[in-house]
């Protein structure tokens, strides 16, 4: 990485958590650019026919249409985000699947190590869909 040699120093998990959120902060753009495009543009046409500004139009019209449709892809984006930052285990990071490499390296009990991660993660990311598909049915 460059960032270290010439702007400053960064420990492992800094850098892999820096890449991670650039790396997400990407799809989900994505997925908002997505939404709002998915949005007739009559709808715009009409508020600014309207006297609305453009940052009114798409904050009173365009937005809370384009998040009814931003709303599976982001759960998706959500729960992908969970699961890449086991990712940070070869970066140097401490997250949850460091812990389980730790454990089944150091015991003779590796199978039980990383059913306990797998069950753990499912822990972590079923509330997160069951979230999106409260908000998604809510706003149908």
């Amino acid at each position: 990485m460059v960032i270290p040699l010439y702007v400053v120093k960064v420990n492992g998990f800094t850098a892999g958590t820096i890449g991670l959120t650039l790396y997400t902060s990407a799809f989900i753009a994505e997925t908002v650019r997505a939404g709002i495009q998915s949005v007739d543009s009559g709808q715009m046409e009409g508020a600014r026919s309207n006297g609305l500004s453009f940052w009114q139009a798409m904050r009173y019209i365009v937005l809370p249409q384009a998040f009814r449709y931003v709303i599976p892809p982001l759960g998706n984006q959500f729960v992908n985000l969970v699961k890449n930052s086991s990712t940070l285990a070869f970066v140097g990071g401490f997250d949850l699947m460091y812990q389980g490499n730790a454990i089944a390296s150091s015991s003779l009990e590796t199978m039980a190590a990383y059913s306990a991660v797998g069950v753990l993660y499912l822990i972590i990311t079923m509330p997160i869909s069951y979230y999106m598909r409260y908000l998604e049915k809510r706003l149908a």
